[in-house]
């Protein structure tokens, strides 16, 4: 059974009736939708499981949008069933669009960025890293779906800013990929030009969508069903006042590192859990384990996937201060248990709303505000501890996706990590 494509409105309202627990927005378009089951499933972020990552307070949305001005757009392709019929489905894919600030290529924004491991693409970074700004809206995709994805961000701004490579500078697009091959006919290359101006036409301020949604909707991370997370802090007015958000891409990992608040999930996940004790966690663990998860035979495609971290301040930071912010985030990354494999592409992209950098300025010199350095630890923090929540976001909020030749990927399982991080004094609600 398939759903026609639906405008935002009547899609909205559909869904709240039904009572599915979906929190799509305005800014979540679900095209060419199949009905199944996948899709249908209504589950917890951290927060309403009462786990507590650092120290400081969550912004009110717990995302990337608290951080004013920012937007995030997304559309969604979930099209057929069965086997792989190249250029024809199954389709699971999509695009996730961030808006920095209206206006961005008037009032760009300073960039910086980090690449832990650069088995991927993130294109334009080589004129961030040398103008020190961002002046357009970045876009996540899939592998082969780069090139169109970057024709739909050139066509938007264009239609915005016709002068663009006639008397105005031309543009080399921000486009981050992820490979998700694994669940969908990634040949085809099924996001249009068209879809990516959707997409940021219809990117809004509010609650974000997690999982599998847009960009995020054929992922795999640590060997469950991955995708779109976020989370955002406030720091306290003594440090500022400033707040940091987060999004991520999550396509990463082995089921074996996963950690949680801690915790070794993933070792355990498929264990007899009486056999688990957080007196001894470290002798049960070990003798629970057997084999690991995704321990398989050499073969040619090693799937190690990879994580695209986009991070948002409007602390009144510099490109140079946003690089080590950069770098900062794959500490949270790497509190959820990963080790960066040799074939993940791992890349992070921060900017800051707290200054203005003028197209054109009228005048030889302009001013931007700037932190001091010396009180710029606790954006650090704030930075890892919502990486490291966005990543759990994106598992949490993920469901099961069932994608081409029957390949399945199951969502983590509430009650088993209830139980897991029961068995490790860790209780949640």
């Amino acid at each position: 059974m398939r759903f026609p494509k639906l405008k935002q409105g009547i899609q909205a309202y559909l869904v709240s009736m039904l009572g599915i627990g979906l929190a799509w927005t305005a800014s979540a378009v679900l095209a060419n939708t199949s009905a199944t089951h996948d899709l249908v499933e209504s589950r917890p972020r951290v927060k309403d499981l009462g786990i507590t990552i650092g120290r400081y307070a969550q912004g009110e949305m717990n995302a990337i949008t608290d951080v004013q001005g920012v937007k995030v757009g997304h559309v969604t392709i979930h099209e057929g069933e069965g086997a792989l019929l190249v250029g024809q489905g199954p389709v699971r894919t999509g695009v996730t669009v961030i808006i920095p600030r209206e206006d961005v290529w008037h009032h760009k924004v300073p960039a910086g960025a980090f690449v832990l491991n650069g088995t991927g693409e993130m294109t334009g970074l080589a004129w961030v890293a040398e103008s020190g700004f961002l002046e357009y809206p970045i876009a996540l995709t899939n592998t082969l779906n780069v090139p169109r994805v970057a024709d739909g961000v050139m066509s938007w701004m264009i239609q915005r800013y016709p002068d663009i490579g006639i008397t105005d500078d031309t543009l080399t697009p921000v486009v981050a990929e992820c490979d998700d091959s694994r669940l969908n006919d990634s040949q085809g290359r099924h996001v249009s030009p068209e879809d990516v101006v959707h997409a940021l036409e219809t990117a809004t301020r509010g609650p974000v969508p997690e999982g599998s949604i847009g960009a995020g909707t054929g992922m795999v991370s640590y060997q469950f069903k991955g995708g779109i997370g976020t989370a955002s802090r406030v720091l306290p007015s003594e440090d500022g006042g400033y707040r940091v958000g987060v999004l991520v891409n999550a396509n990463h990992g082995r089921r074996h590192e996963l950690t949680i608040a801690g915790v070794p999930v993933g070792q355990v996940y498929n264990t007899d859990l009486p056999n688990v004790s957080h007196k001894d966690s470290e002798e049960s663990t070990v003798s629970a384990l057997g084999k690991l998860p995704g321990e398989v035979p050499p073969q040619r495609r090693q799937d190690s996937g990879s994580i695209i971290i986009i991070i948002a301040t409007d602390a009144p930071l510099d490109a140079r201060q946003l690089s080590r912010l950069s770098r900062r985030a794959t500490l949270g990354l790497a509190r959820t248990g990963s080790i960066s494999h040799h074939g993940s592409g791992d890349f992070v992209l921060a900017f800051s709303t707290g200054n203005v950098i003028p197209h054109y300025p009228e005048h030889r010199t302009f001013f931007m505000a700037h932190l001091a350095d010396t009180h710029i630890n606790p954006l650090f923090q704030a930075t890892v501890e919502a990486t490291e929540e966005a990543i759990l976001n994106a598992l949490l909020q993920a469901t099961t996706v069932t994608g081409r030749d029957g390949r399945r990927f199951e969502a983590i399982s509430i009650e088993r990590l209830r139980s897991i991080l029961n068995a490790y004094g860790r209780p949640i609600e």
